[in-house]
């Protein structure tokens, strides 16, 4: 049998894997992914920005890895998606250190050893040597290796903030990074490496692996630079009775147990989350930005604001999180991606997660409408100059007819009472065309609403009709219908009018 050489470019192969949705940040946590499975609990992230190339360097006092180990995870790919994992184990494709750390820069070293007594290993990915060599790894010389230890270690003691009896174990440096280096104005680059690692980098981080970060014991310390990361959890439950908890449902899917439940936040969050240190939202996020769902994967945040397309946005659920908790056994299911970034719900899981989502969206909807509540009672009244006014209701804001506007009032006192009680049914039939119009996205505000239209004034309507020749059906439906009357109810009073 024929055959040909198909073995792929490794410059385009490289450049090709690297592109799989990573962000700075999501290529970050991935990284850290790699030290809360080699069970550390301290991880620093230094940058040396003030030249260029650009460093990155991100150690932990985890585990650490013997040679052997060290070459085993730098290869493409070090496990299979398909084997076994342990419960704490955050990795996937046995890809991440690879394909996060190309997605930021064409060359990386990893130094790692078993214990703080060895002597570290280290070796180097580089596609510039790629292209000249093929499929090679860099093996690091024992002096390339204390050069590198020796800039780790300069670096971290020059910046605040220091773990205390702080030994790493495996240390990681980008070495170059092309998406700030190459394609930013000179003048920019600095400024915005800074701010992405500064903020963006920071907040996600503080977000993703804060379950890690609360722990009682070994909690996760993460460092960056000067900064020790604070955790934000999207569900500030402790202490905190305010936030209304839905009955929560388990679902099977393949060999693992989905957890699915609603959670409420107050309407008071609207007004608290304008304060940048607020805890319902994050320093640069919204309510609005950080409603939806959030998918919590062996403790690891992997997914969270949106509704991942089985519902819309909508500013009357900005006070609505569903919290959703998979184990490490149905990433293939899910259609986890390599950045662990996204996932593909499938058909019948999306159902289970639109049933939540309806029963979670009602109550979401009541709270928030709460909130208008509260506003518009403490507005001053007597607004004496508009002939419409709003009145919150615990189903929405609706506009009423404001009897003080003053041609109104000059008009009803030039009338008798059975003129005004035609005005008035006039009145009401026209406010709840109006309110049917402005709500029609939200029917159940005008249905079921308690009915105040006055029963004298309604009698005399019938009376009228009546004597104009209507049927008793063209009154149900031209004038009972119109003022918000269920048919099916008829006040008492009234039937015996019609009949």
């Amino acid at each position: 049998m024929k055959n040909i050489n198909a073995d792929p470019n490794p410059e385009f192969l490289i450049k090709s894997i690297a592109e799989q949705g990573y962000s700075l940040e999501t290529a970050i946590a991935d990284l850290i992914d790699n030290s809360i499975t080699a069970n550390a609990n301290k991880i620093e992230l230094i940058t040396i920005q003030n030249q260029e190339p650009f460093i990155l360097c991100l150690a932990d006092n985890g585990d650490g890895m013997t040679e052997n180990e060290l070459i085993k995870n730098l290869q493409f790919p070090s496990k299979s998606p398909e084997e076994i994992r342990l419960k704490g184990d955050l990795g996937r494709f046995g890809l991440g250190l690879k394909t996060a750390s190309f997605s930021q820069t064409r060359s990386f070293t990893v130094l790692s050893r078993k214990n703080s007594s060895d002597q570290f290993k280290g070796f180097t990915w580089d596609v510039e040597y790629l292209k000249e060599n093929g499929w090679k790894i860099i093996v690091n010389t024992p002096e390339e290796v204390l050069e590198f230890v020796k800039l780790h270690h300069n670096e971290s003691s020059n910046h605040l903030s220091q773990f205390e009896d702080f030994i790493p174990n495996t240390i990681i440096f980008w070495k170059g990074l092309y998406k700030f280096e190459n394609y930013l104005h000179v003048n920019k680059k600095q400024e915005a490496f800074k701010n992405e690692i500064t903020q963006t980098t920071c907040e996600y981080l503080s977000i993703v692996f804060h379950r890690f970060m609360e722990k009682k014991k070994d909690k996760l310390k993460i460092r960056v630079n000067n900064l020790l990361l604070e955790p934000f959890n999207p569900f500030p439950i402790e202490n905190n009775s305010e936030i209304r908890i839905l009955e929560p449902t388990q679902k099977n899917i393949g060999d693992d147990i989905i957890k699915i439940q609603g959670f409420v936040l107050p309407n008071k969050a609207i007004k608290e989350s304008v304060d940048k240190n607020n805890i319902w939202s994050s320093r640069t996020k919204s309510l609005m930005d950080m409603e939806g769902i959030y998918i919590y994967r062996s403790d690891r945040l992997i997914l969270f604001g949106g509704w991942i397309n089985i519902i819309r946005k909508n500013p009357k659920l900005q006070l609505a999180r569903l919290k959703v908790e998979i184990g490490n056994k149905v990433d293939h299911l899910l259609h986890l991606n390599v950045a662990k970034s996204s996932i593909s719900i499938p058909y019948d899981l999306k159902r289970s997660f639109y049933r939540e989502i309806i029963s979670l969206q009602s109550e979401a909807k009541k709270e928030f409408h709460n909130y208008g509540l509260h506003i518009l009672t403490n507005k001053q009244t007597g607004q004496t100059d508009k002939l419409y006014t709003k009145v919150a209701t615990n189903r929405g804001v609706l506009l009423t007819i404001n009897n003080d506007f003053k041609l109104l009032k000059s008009l009803k006192e030039n009338l008798n009472q059975e003129q005004i009680s035609l005005l008035n049914i006039i009145l009401k039939i026209t406010t709840n065309l109006i309110n049917t119009i402005r709500q029609v996205d939200e029917i159940e505000v005008i249905n079921n609403q308690k009915n105040t239209t006055d029963i004298n004034d309604l009698k005399i309507a019938i009376s009228e009709l009546k004597k104009l020749g209507l049927s008793v059906e063209s009154i149900k439906s031209q004038l009972l219908q119109n003022i918000g009357i269920d048919i099916s109810d008829i006040p008492e009073e009234i039937s015996e009018i019609l009949n």
